[in-house]
């Protein structure tokens, strides 16, 4: 019986691994150093925060995997032997594979800063992080203050979390503005003052120099590029994160920045294969990164590699952009592209609204010479993807959205609703005289 092996039991591994099982009987074996069993990493913040307990971030009960015949290994993979096709694990044991997935994911960066190895630097992405912020930052008796360097959605996230235990954090984030590489100005300009509305010390424009121990190898203080030290008791090291995939240096498969794949998620060795975090596509697909670190297509790369190992080849296939996430309790939304001042393309204009209050806007992306629909984001109004999804597909153009804005709104008897003040000011903006209309998806989008 062939014997698949995956290494790493991440969203993309696991996924992997249960739909290969739907679709035959071959052996399969994950392995990971990180946990027993699988869990959500993305709820991670939440059992600091005391709204979870660990187990309930778990998808699926223990039992799950011994009724689906997928063998758990509890061990970390020193060396990959490709020619003989055997795994070295750090206890001294070994497996064999027919075929092998790297899906390791991703580790924190780091930087070479002076001191970025104390006690009480750590990041914020395994469940080893997760303990060790408990133990770190458990109040504000132990923790007078923490440190996050990296302005990003997880440096968001764990400003979140100590602020919830009142912890005092500052935040150093090294653009001018929060998130500017990748939001627009007027969003950026937004979630600068929500981060300060929650009483967390946002210094804008600065960067890490060191950090400073104190006699017992703890971090004590950090410096600045601007000559401030500011006294602290955890360092959170939030500036993005790589491929993880040192292990795999000496083992023949051709590594960039992380695993090179291509669309088929093969890599150059035959049988083995790379997905999740830690691949990297030889050229990106249409607009998207080499490698993208986001929960949702490490879970279709998982489903497309179980098409290709049960004798249905699918290539990856990602379709249009879109992602999700949380600026404190401010909801953000995606979909097609919308690209920052810095990084838009000279074809490309913005419309932007904002709420005269509430921290709550859009930004919609669109062809200055045929006006066609390139993206949107979202502040503060959930929308439906399989709207949007429909529309980028169509190169429906931006009258077309406006017109038919409210149809996207995700929870009208819930949110109130603004789209007729966002028409009126594209009126404005644009000249034109679109009439906000509604009409019925459910025949569309109708559940078979």
């Amino acid at each position: 019986m062939e014997h698949i092996v995956i290494i790493g039991n991440g969203i993309s591994g696991v996924t992997l691994a249960r739909h290969i099982r739907k679709l035959s009987e071959k052996r399969i074996t994950i392995i990971s150093a990180e946990s027993e069993y699988f869990f959500s990493r993305t709820a991670l913040m939440y059992v600091y925060m005391g709204h979870m307990k660990f187990e309930h971030i778990q998808p699926y009960e223990n039992w799950f995997w011994k009724k689906n015949r997928i063998e758990l290994v509890n061990g970390f993979v020193e060396k990959v032997e490709t020619e003989t096709k055997k795994l070295l694990l750090k206890d001294g044991t070994s497996l064999s594979y027919d075929k092998l997935i790297v899906a390791t994911g991703s580790k924190p960066n780091k930087f070479g800063w002076p001191g970025q190895d104390l006690k009480g630097v750590q990041g914020l992405y395994s469940k080893q992080d997760l303990e060790m912020l408990e133990k770190n930052a458990p109040n504000n008796k132990v923790c007078n203050r923490a440190v996050i360097v990296g302005g990003g959605l997880i440096g968001i996230e764990m400003a979140e979390m100590l602020r919830s235990r009142e912890i005092p954090v500052t935040f150093l984030v090294r653009e001018k503005s929060f998130w500017n590489g990748v939001l627009p100005t007027g969003e950026s300009a937004m979630i600068n003052e929500h981060i300060l509305e929650h009483h967390i010390d946002l210094r804008l424009d600065t960067n890490l120099e060191k950090i400073i121990a104190d006699d017992n190898g703890y971090a004590k203080a950090v410096v600045t590029d601007k000559g401030e030290t500011i006294e602290c008791n955890v360092v959170g090291l939030t500036a993005g994160v790589t491929p993880n995939i040192d292990f795999l240096k000496d083992s023949g498969i051709e590594l960039g920045r992380g695993v090179k794949v291509n669309r088929f998620l093969e890599t150059n060795i035959k049988d083995v294969y790379a997905i999740g975090d830690c691949a990297e596509q030889h050229e990106g697909i249409g607009s998207r990164r080499p490698i993208e670190a986001v929960w949702y297509t490490g879970r279709m790369m998982g489903e497309a590699l179980a098409q290709t190992l049960c004798g249905n080849p699918m290539k990856y296939n990602p379709g249009h952009w879109f992602n999700s996430a949380k600026f404190l309790d401010v909801e953000y939304q995606t979909y097609g592209w919308v690209f920052s001042e810095r990084s838009k393309k000279d074809t490309e204009q913005h419309f932007h609204w904002r709420h005269p209050v509430e921290k709550i806007c859009i930004t919609v992306a669109l062809n200055k010479d045929s006006h066609q629909f390139l993206g949107i984001n979202t502040f503060g109004i959930r929308m439906r993807h399989e709207i949007f999804d429909q529309w980028l597909t169509e190169n429906r153009d931006v009258d077309h959205v406006m017109t038919y804005l409210k149809d996207a709104n995700f929870d009208p008897e819930f949110y109130k609703l603004h789209e007729d003040e966002i028409v009126a000011k594209y009126n404005a903006d644009f000249n034109k005289n679109i009439n906000p209309k509604k009409k019925s998806w459910k025949r569309i989008f109708s559940i078979a």
